[in-house]
């Protein structure tokens, strides 16, 4: 299990990284986006939280979209992509995210608390921990 976060991911810069801290995720497993990026087509399952624009195919797939250009995480490239977001609504800057509608992209709409903590129940019944 590894994390990434975007660099402008959050309301204010390293606040995600604070949330991840109180919730007990060990930083030597939190990784940045130039680290993990290359990684994707190797990855089986990646779980988005809440995450639009910093995951949108748009900014690197098309040159007239209005993020053309921003740096984003590649999780489209992953065997499997799991949207965890309260609707399909576009993100901060109003672009329709195309991953969310890709064949590898499965969205789990509502609060994304609730469904980590069903998600992570269900892996521990399964595995009979």
């Amino acid at each position: 299990v590894r994390f990434a976060i975007h660099p402008v991911a959050g309301r204010m810069p390293g606040q995600l990284n604070v949330l991840l801290a109180e919730a007990g995720v060990p930083y030597d497993i939190v990784e940045e986006m130039e680290e993990i990026n290359d990684d994707f087509g190797e990855t089986d399952v990646t779980l988005v939280i809440g995450a639009n624009d910093t995951v949108n195919s748009a900014a690197e797939d098309d040159p007239n979209s209005q993020i053309a250009g921003m740096p984003v995480l590649r999780v489209w490239n992953s065997k499997q992509v799991i949207v965890m977001k309260r609707s399909m609504a576009a993100g901060y800057a109003g672009v329709d995210n195309p991953v969310f509608l890709k064949e590898n992209t499965d969205m789990l709409l509502g609060d994304a608390k609730a469904s980590c903590e069903k998600l992570a129940a269900g892996v521990k019944e399964f595995y009979g921990k």
